[in-house]
């Protein structure tokens, strides 16, 4: 199913999130996350796993941990009874199920006849299966939160510099400011923004992004040298970024 075809629906539609930590990465935690509260409120995140194997989930905030043992298909098994209990009994219209497991398109197969919604959330390698059970899918980006290592390159020679080339008086709209429009709108609530400290992490965890490797080297001074597309508090702790009114209008988003 296309990335695009979202539910849009009543923001008080249950949700529940629910991950095959065995087969995804605890890296995508908070991409699947946002894809829960974008269809409604998330009452239950859960992630499948042996919790006597070590895994970056068992320390990941927000989740709860659902100890499935180390048995052969144990976390899948289990996530699958568990999303039709919910279904059945907890009143849950929404479900997130992220995994790049074939296996996985029973359960959501099922999940849809009884007229519930399920967005997918795997890797590239997902099978066609698995993204046809769902009613929507998004593919999981693997950016990761890490410093690149600068590499030796080898000296150039000296080139004339080209004739200077005159520059708008605001810079062009990049793939950063399209996922940091995204972040923004995914958290703010009521257009109230969201704080510049939350957006640093989000950001290195769901794109991998270090404001410190651009030229800028902290987020206010990227965001205040954008005026057409981000209004800043002053400076304290709880301070906030919202998008400006008329950001990102002569760009597709």
């Amino acid at each position: 199913m296309a990335d695009g075809n979202w539910k849009i629906g009543p923001s008080i539609e249950r949700v529940a999130v629910l991950v095959d930590g065995d087969n995804i990465n605890a890296m995508h935690a908070e991409q699947v996350r946002c894809a829960g509260r974008r269809l409604g409120r998330v009452d239950v995140t859960r992630v499948y796993a042996a919790a006597n194997i070590k895994s970056d989930w068992l320390t990941t905030p927000g989740y709860r941990v659902m100890h499935a043992g180390s048995g052969k298909n144990a976390a899948d098994i289990l996530l699958c009874i568990d999303a039709m209990e919910l279904a059945l009994t907890s009143g849950i219209e929404n479900f997130v199920i992220a995994t790049s497991d074939g296996d996985f398109s029973h359960v959501a197969q099922r999940l849809r006849e009884r007229g519930l919604h399920v967005h997918g959330m795997g890797e590239a390698k997902s099978p066609q299966s698995f993204r046809l059970a769902c009613t929507t899918f998004t593919v999981l980006k693997t950016a990761r939160c890490s410093v690149a290592t600068p590499v030796a390159k080898p000296p150039t020679p000296v080139a004339k510099p080209p004739a200077p080339v005159a520059k708008s008086s605001q810079p062009d709209v990049s793939e950063l400011d399209r996922n940091i429009k995204a972040m923004i709108a995914c958290h703010s609530v009521k257009g109230g923004g969201m704080r510049l400290q939350d957006l640093a992490l989000k950001m290195c965890q769901a794109h991998g992004t270090r404001i410190s490797t651009l030229s800028e080297k902290n987020w206010r001074a990227y965001l205040a040298k954008r005026p057409n597309l981000y209004v800043l508090d002053p400076r304290g702790p709880n301070a906030t970024v919202r998008l400006h009114s008329k950001a990102f209008a002569s760009a597709s988003a």
